[in-house]
């Protein structure tokens, strides 16, 4: 089948987040100018350079207490810092909690049941549970096309590894099962891996 975009699509769902998947999921952990802590899931997310390190993630909706967009990007326009905590299998449930529309003040941390743990390198709060956290300081905030539809583009100053994941001198995912999101309201975790061996190799 085909369809143009600008005439609907014809299926029961919109197909385009199932489309683009396995996508990472991007735990945001920032805090606001008061010093409230504030978590929430992003699955527009990827890393985009590795010298010097770099991750975007785009929020696309807004809150009715913030002006034109969530909590999230709200705070790091204020503080200008995030932390990005990878989401295990084993911390679905929390993850699912923290994508509630709380009001701003409230903190997804205790509502979730997590650790807030002091960063090194920025002053918000990462997810000690996380497999992996990487401490971030905001490069540029790109407006795109649509309503409240924002990309954060950081520098990553810190990475968070927790040690039982290190296995031979290798970060193994298979130690936690990293969740993806799919299309809809579906969920992938990573438990096996095969490599290729590029023909340049």
């Amino acid at each position: 089948m085909f369809y143009r975009v600008e005439d609907g699509h014809p299926l029961p769902h919109n197909p385009f987040k199932a489309i683009i998947s396995p996508r990472p999921i991007a735990w945001i952990s920032t805090i606001d100018t008061q010093g409230n802590a504030n978590l929430a899931p992003y699955s527009f997310f990827n890393g985009i350079a590795d010298a010097p390190m770099q991750v975007m993630f785009a929020s696309t909706a807004s809150k009715p207490d913030q002006d034109d967009t969530k909590d999230t990007v709200a705070n790091i326009r204020a503080t200008g810092e995030f932390c990005v905590n990878i989401v295990s299998n084993a911390l679905q449930t929390a993850m699912n909690i923290s994508s509630t529309g709380f009001e701003k003040d409230v903190d997804e941390f205790q509502k979730a049941g997590l650790t807030a743990a002091h960063c090194n390198t920025i002053g918000c709060p990462r997810v000690l549970e996380a497999p992996a956290s990487l401490e971030c300081k905001l490069d540029q905030i790109v407006t795109l096309k649509g309503v409240s539809n924002f990309m954060v583009i950081g520098e990553v100053t810190g990475v968070h590894l927790r040690d039982e994941c290190i296995v031979d001198g290798i970060f193994d995912v298979t130690t936690y099962e990293p969740l993806a999101r799919l299309g809809y309201r579906d969920y992938a975790k990573v438990s096996e891996l095969f490599s290729l061996a590029r023909p340049d190799d």
